[in-house]
């Protein structure tokens, strides 16, 4: 089972990415906030602050996981190929 599915690059989520240092990830529904935390920590190699979760009316799950200071969300995002 993937816990991450796929980062999501929509407006408001590039202007979380620079103003609060935060990413949004598409996640499996079944998933927790810690399996999120953990899966993400291993995977991207980066200090997760927090992981917030939301349910949209689609019915996808969406992590908004912010990160330490050592580790700005751009870098991360241009690693993974959002920018």
């Amino acid at each position: 089972m993937s816990i991450i599915n796929f980062p999501v690059s929509t407006e408001k989520a590039l202007r979380m990415m620079e103003s609060e240092n935060k990413l949004v990830f598409d996640v499996d529904m079944k998933a927790t906030k810690n399996d999120i935390k953990a899966a993400i920590e291993k995977e991207l190699k980066a200090k997760v602050v927090s992981v917030r979760t939301v349910i949209t009316f689609k019915g996808q799950k969406r992590a908004y996981v912010k990160f330490g200071q050592e580790t700005p969300a751009i870098d991360i995002a241009t690693n993974l190929g959002l920018m």
